[in-house]
């Protein structure tokens, strides 16, 4: 286990022009990833996957139904590239653990072995449209809250819900916590955390991920993953909802991840349960470092190599 790897798979919000481009360039493995997307996804997305990760431009990629594909891919063929670098690219990587945060927890799957790319891909193609559809028939949003602990981030809640939907749907690491609900509610969030001294801040999403306005989506999303090849991870995958391994069973990973989009996600205690394990090495995958950053708030001896671009 000493050599074991554990790999972070970004989420949504990591989408920058450009992403994956210099995997692409260096290797022939990461490179492939991307044909074959392109040649999965065609021009569903008005242009190739490929086009939109590395040329933008930038108000198409941070759409939700772009961004959640563009960063899976970018993340997959970064591992394809390591995978080849690590001298594993005709193997299996030993792997302690993966994880993911939101939509990175499909990257995980796959990487785990769990959900064959192609599929991967088509899901969260159909999972980004959903959850873009979703957020654009109710007006709604989410809210950083910086500073508190989980009982005043609730207390806002309770008292700025109302009438309307307002809950806890980030928990990213200790004292930065995102609320998600329809826009009167996370209005007046706003108001009572800066009259609790709280930071507050309102998020450039589409709308209000991880709350039940995603419902739309979740039924969606269970349609598709019922048809959807799911076999027994290699290695443990943490799952979102209870920041625990999910079960071997192909029916709990479906489950888990249609209860991903209406639930909060737990990544400091996806974070803390994976930093338990002896001797696993954390490595976060393409594009970004937003999990290195959130990993040094949640534990500062957890040291994360990122693989943003080759070394």
């Amino acid at each position: 286990m000493s050599d074991s790897r554990i790999i972070l798979c970004p989420g949504q919000g990591a989408q920058v022009v450009g992403m994956g481009s210099a995997w692409a360039r260096a290797c022939p493995e990461a490179r492939a990833v991307f044909d074959q997307a392109d040649a999965i996804l065609g021009r569903s997305l008005g242009e190739p996957i490929s086009t939109l990760c590395f040329q933008g431009p930038a108000d198409r990629l941070n759409r939700t139904d772009v961004a959640q594909p563009a960063i899976l891919v970018a993340s997959v063929a970064c591992w394809r590239g390591l995978l080849s670098r690590w001298g594993l690219g005709k193997g299996e990587a030993d792997l302690a653990a993966a994880g993911g945060l939101s939509l990175g927890e499909y990257t995980a799957l796959h990487v785990a072995g769990a959900i064959a790319f192609e599929d991967a891909l088509r899901l969260v193609a159909l999972r980004g449209r959903a959850m873009q559809e979703a957020a654009e028939a109710v007006e709604s949003g989410m809210v950083a809250l910086i500073g508190a602990d989980e009982d005043r981030d609730l207390e806002v809640c309770e008292s700025a819900r109302r009438d309307g939907v307002l809950v806890c749907a980030n928990f990213n690491a200790p004292g930065q916590v995102v609320l998600s609900g329809d826009a009167g509610a996370c209005a007046r969030a706003i108001e009572q955390a800066q009259k609790l001294g709280l930071r507050a801040q309102s998020l450039p999403v589409a709308g209000a991920f991880h709350s039940p306005l995603m419902e739309p989506a979740a039924r969606r999303l269970d349609e598709a993953l019922a048809g959807t090849d799911i076999r027994p991870p290699r290695c443990p995958v943490v799952s979102n909802v209870t920041g625990q391994p999910h079960e071997a069973s192909a029916e709990q990973i479906r489950r888990r991840l249609v209860e991903q989009l209406g639930a909060p996600v737990r990544w400091a205690r996806c974070m803390h349960w994976m930093a338990s394990i002896t001797g696993g090495s954390f490595h976060e995958l393409a594009p970004g470092r937003t999990l290195a950053g959130l990993a040094r708030r949640i534990d500062r001896s957890i040291k994360v190599s990122t693989h943003d671009a080759p070394e």
